[in-house]
Protein backbone atom coordinates (compact mmCIF):
# COMPACT_ATOMS: atom_id res chain seq x y z
CA UNK A 1 0.00 0.00 0.00
CA UNK A 2 2.75 2.44 0.93
CA UNK A 3 4.31 1.65 -2.64
CA UNK A 4 1.13 3.44 -4.59
CA UNK A 5 1.33 6.24 -2.39
CA UNK A 6 5.00 6.69 -2.86
CA UNK A 7 4.10 6.08 -7.09
CA UNK A 8 1.32 8.62 -6.85
CA UNK A 9 3.52 11.01 -4.91
CA UNK A 10 6.26 10.90 -7.34
CA UNK A 11 3.69 11.35 -10.68
CA UNK A 12 2.02 14.18 -8.88
CA UNK A 13 5.59 15.88 -7.81
CA UNK A 14 6.53 15.59 -11.88
CA UNK A 15 3.20 17.15 -13.10
CA UNK A 16 3.57 19.80 -10.54
CA UNK A 17 7.02 20.60 -11.63
CA UNK A 18 5.74 20.40 -15.38
CA UNK A 19 3.39 23.30 -14.63
CA UNK A 20 5.82 25.48 -12.76
CA UNK A 21 7.74 25.23 -15.76
CA UNK A 22 5.35 25.84 -18.46
CA UNK A 23 3.82 28.34 -15.98
CA UNK A 24 7.28 30.48 -16.00
CA UNK A 25 7.71 30.14 -20.09
CA UNK A 26 3.91 31.12 -20.29
CA UNK A 27 3.13 28.49 -23.27
CA UNK A 28 0.19 27.47 -22.48
CA UNK A 29 -1.58 24.65 -25.13
CA UNK A 30 -4.43 26.49 -27.26
CA UNK A 31 -7.58 25.77 -25.75
CA UNK A 32 -6.59 26.05 -21.93
CA UNK A 33 -8.52 29.14 -20.29
CA UNK A 34 -6.85 32.14 -19.25
CA UNK A 35 -8.55 34.97 -17.71
CA UNK A 36 -7.02 38.09 -16.73
CA UNK A 37 -8.26 40.59 -14.68
CA UNK A 38 -6.92 43.48 -12.81
CA UNK A 39 -5.71 41.77 -9.60
CA UNK A 40 -5.98 37.93 -10.73
CA UNK A 41 -4.98 35.36 -13.25
CA UNK A 42 -6.58 32.58 -13.40
CA UNK A 43 -5.47 29.60 -15.78
CA UNK A 44 -7.46 26.53 -16.11
CA UNK A 45 -5.68 24.04 -18.13
CA UNK A 46 -7.96 22.13 -19.97
CA UNK A 47 -5.98 20.59 -23.18
CA UNK A 48 -2.84 20.15 -21.14
CA UNK A 49 -4.26 18.34 -18.54
CA UNK A 50 -6.13 15.86 -21.05
CA UNK A 51 -2.38 15.56 -22.62
CA UNK A 52 -0.93 15.06 -19.65
CA UNK A 53 -3.76 12.61 -18.56
CA UNK A 54 -3.48 10.89 -22.05
CA UNK A 55 0.95 10.27 -22.20
CA UNK A 56 0.42 9.11 -18.41
CA UNK A 57 -2.44 6.63 -19.26
CA UNK A 58 0.07 5.26 -22.05
CA UNK A 59 3.76 5.40 -19.86
CA UNK A 60 0.81 3.37 -16.63
CA UNK A 61 -0.24 0.51 -18.55
CA UNK A 62 3.05 0.34 -20.43
CA UNK A 63 4.55 -0.64 -17.01
CA UNK A 64 2.02 -2.60 -15.98
CA UNK A 65 2.49 -4.90 -18.81
CA UNK A 66 5.67 -5.35 -18.21
CA UNK A 67 5.60 -6.21 -14.40
CA UNK A 68 3.03 -8.96 -15.33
Amino acid sequence: MSRIFINIGIILLVISIFFIVIGLWGRWLPGDIIIKRKNFVIIIPVVSMLLISLILTIILNLIGRLWK
